[in-house]
């Protein structure tokens, strides 16, 4: 005879016992020990049913979603860049002047101050000022010369070299406070920067009040101050 098998004599116990309801498994489990009692009573227990396990599947879903939402928020989160500081401007060039302003004055049409191109010369300064009258002469202008700023053009001014009689301190002198650019620069040894420096240094100064004065111009040094010093006065 085969030797039966304990372990299918205790499934089919087990299955015996799961057919069986109320008063019929009585007499089925008077012979199961009380221990094996406990634990199907334990593990019957713990059974939730498709209910319950519906339950535990939307909890878990659930957790999953939380769990998800928070890890999201955990991750950091990158700070702007901070806008590029723009680089300062470098200061406008200072330009120079574009433009001379001079007086026009003497035999004109039209004196007056007259704003001119840098560059003008004293043709078009005269222009300007609606040109020459009849009978005045230009023989004691440079008319191609470069007009400088704050000057003043005289037109029809007796040369500096007029006659005057013999031995009069007054011959063949400028005076300091009257001469006109171009007459300054017939002195010997003063060109037009020389002569602009003269009129400007009388401009800032109010006049020349003594022919020592001269000294005080950049420019002027002691031989070259004696040799204007007998050709101008004040």
């Amino acid at each position: 005879m085969r030797a039966s098998d304990p372990t299918s004599e205790r499934t089919i116990a087990e299955s015996r016992l799961r057919s069986l309801t109320g008063p019929d498994r009585a007499p089925f489990l008077a012979g199961v020990p009380e221990s094996f009692q406990a634990l199907r009573a334990s593990t019957a227990s713990l059974d939730p049913g498709r209910p319950g396990l519906r339950v535990l599947l939307a909890l878990g879903a659930a957790a999953v979603l939380v769990a998800g939402f928070l890890l999201w928020r955990s991750q950091p989160v990158p700070e702007p860049l901070p806008a590029p500081t723009p680089l300062s401007s470098p200061a406008p060039a200072t330009t120079p002047t574009t433009q001379v302003t001079v007086h026009v004055a003497g035999k004109v049409r039209d004196p007056g101050v007259y704003p001119l191109p840098t560059g003008s010369r004293v043709q078009d300064a005269i222009t300007a000022a609606g040109g020459i009258r009849r009978g005045a002469s230009l023989d004691t202008l440079n008319l191609a010369r470069r007009l400088i700023d704050g000057e003043q053009i005289l037109v029809g001014a007796p040369a500096a070299t007029a006659a005057a009689p013999a031995g009069a301190p007054e011959a063949t002198v400028l005076d300091l406070n009257a001469a006109t650019l171009d007459q300054f620069e017939q002195l010997p040894g003063v060109g037009e920067v020389l002569a602009a420096r003269i009129v400007d240094f009388r401009t800032t100064h109010g006049g020349f009040t003594s022919v020592d004065q001269l000294r005080e111009v950049s420019g002027i040094g002691t031989r070259r101050f004696e040799e204007i010093k007998p050709k101008v006065r004040v």
